[in-house]
């Protein structure tokens, strides 16, 4: 088992630093309070490549490898404060562009991908709704053959992008009566006849992600508009969610690592009771646990990356990331308030905003009790 990373992953993990903390825009109080989206962050994200890491350069992508690119996500979460924003990012890397890339004709992928790695356009995934969240395979939303096309219909909520998405990538039952098993995707244009999107929902946390719901009602959707077959949707599903579950909280241990940079430095140079607050053990536990809670992360997040480029499964190990990076998170980010006291209170140094961002980890991309089920059945129980 080797443990470190190549000189050029080192080397890129330096750039995308230095790109994020010299070319993107820091998130500000008044960004968090008005769930601003920045738009030309995204742009220069896809200018430098971060959109696109895993799409091979012939559609404008740059071919990294699984571990180069979570190794390019994470630097980019230790850089970029704006944690809405860099979940974004990972969403479009994970949870769109892997099964259109998997899944799409040639045709899809010409029309599509340059505009979503260049930063042009952005894209929301639409699978849950109002009565199928956690038993996501338990949708409503139809998708009717009618004329040689597709009609439409349904709602979904709480989905990333939904306000302003250019393209949606929408999961529908085309076969109703084989219920998980008649499910299709579907690449729907934002703008289409028929599609409904919500205002940006106020959130806890993640303000900058703009989120909302969406509503089909009789949207004709042309054939050449399905991704895979007709059927594969259950397949699908499952392909995604284990990239998703692996790789979406990429950025947020990057988060851990400056959060924990920032606790050690605050509690080395504040002073109480004549000496620095790091001396009390209370303080320092809590810290040494935060150092605890990021390498274990860490180290199921590589494992998973390494799963995955070799082509193996990652279906526990992917649940067990998911669960301890979301769960540390928040963890960490109370603690992180606790080590700065009233400034980690006050809305003006951000501390408290990484709290709130955290708790949205525990319950996109199957909340903790689900990711725990899923451990239990794939240990036989």
């Amino acid at each position: 088992m080797n443990f470190g990373l190549s000189p050029e992953q080192r080397e890129l993990r330096s750039r995308v630093i230095e790109f994020a903390q010299s070319e993107l825009s820091p998130i500000s109080e008044a960004d968090d309070s008005n769930s601003r989206f920045a738009r030309e962050n995204w742009l220069k994200c896809g200018e430098f490549g971060l959109l696109g890491g895993r799409v091979p350069r012939a559609f404008g992508g740059q071919s990294w490898d699984v571990v180069t690119n979570v190794v390019a996500l994470e630097a980019l979460g230790y850089a970029c404060r704006d944690n809405g924003f860099t979940l974004g990012v990972n969403a479009l890397v994970w949870t769109i562009l892997e099964p259109i890339m998997a899944f799409g004709t040639e045709e899809q992928k010409r029309d599509l991908v340059p505009k979503l790695v260049s930063g042009e356009w952005v894209a929301g995934d639409c699978i849950t709704e109002p009565e199928a969240g956690s038993d996501a395979l338990n949708m409503q939303t139809t998708a009717i053959k009618s004329e040689g096309d597709y009609i439409l219909n349904g709602e979904k909520q709480y989905i990333g992008f939904a306000p302003i998405a250019d393209v949606l990538l929408v999961l529908a039952k085309t076969n109703p009566e084989m219920g998980s098993w008649g499910i299709s995707a579907f690449l729907v244009k934002g703008d289409s006849e028929g599609v409904y999107r919500s205002p940006n929902k106020n959130k806890m946390g993640l303000r900058t992600l703009p989120s909302g719901s969406v509503t089909f009602s009789d949207c004709r959707v042309p054939e050449s508009s399905r991704l895979g077959a007709e059927g594969v949707g259950l397949s699908m599903f499952n392909s995604t969610m284990e990239w998703e579950r692996s790789f979406i909280l990429c950025s947020h241990i990057g988060a851990m690592e400056r959060q924990l940079e920032e606790c050690v430095e605050y509690a080395r140079n504040r002073k109480q009771f004549g000496k620095s607050i790091g001396s009390f053990q209370s303080i320092s536990n809590r810290v040494a646990n935060m150092r605890l809670r990021l390498e274990t992360c860490r180290l199921l997040l590589y494992k998973c990356a390494w799963l995955k480029q070799q082509g193996e499964s990652a279906a526990l190990e992917s649940a067990m990331a998911n669960l301890h990076a979301s769960e540390s998170m928040l963890e960490s980010s109370l603690a992180a308030v606790r080590v700065f006291g009233g400034k980690g209170y006050q809305s003006e140094f951000g501390i408290e905003r990484e709290l709130r961002d955290a708790v949205g980890g525990v319950i996109y991309a199957g909340t903790s009790d689900i990711q725990r089920n899923l451990i239990a059945r794939m240990l036989g129980l």
